[in-house]
């Protein structure tokens, strides 16, 4: 593998962090840097979690650490779509929040993936 923009993981969080980015733009502007900023970084935790990760794979205890935060940068994701969802039942975020059911399902897989090998 020739680094961390091969992984499937990376790629899905990179793709749902601008989605993310471009949807909290949409949000109305007293919004923009409450739920929007926290939606953002969070948003953007998970891809840089994993990133900070695979720079230390040859410690995987440290290596499985990175995934686990970004499992839970994930779950805070969804948890801010939801709190969107609720309040601005006008925004559309359900699929947003299938995405990233998906993507915390994966990162899952891929540490118990990388636990098993050690």
């Amino acid at each position: 593998m020739s680094g961390y923009r091969e992984l499937n993981i990376y790629k899905k969080s990179f793709e749902l962090a601008i989605a993310i980015h471009k949807m909290s733009l949409t949000l109305p502007k007293h919004e923009l840097y409450e739920q929007g900023s926290q939606i953002r970084r969070s948003s953007k935790s998970v891809k840089s979690n994993i990133v900070e990760g695979y720079g230390r794979k040859r410690y995987p205890k440290d290596y499985v650490k990175f995934l686990v935060y970004a499992q839970s940068s994930c779950d805070e994701t969804i948890d801010h779509l939801e709190t969107i969802k609720t309040i601005y039942d006008k925004i559309e975020v359900l699929e947003m929040i299938e995405e990233y059911n998906t993507l915390g399902k994966m990162i899952f897989r891929f540490i118990q993936a990388i636990e098993v090998r050690n």
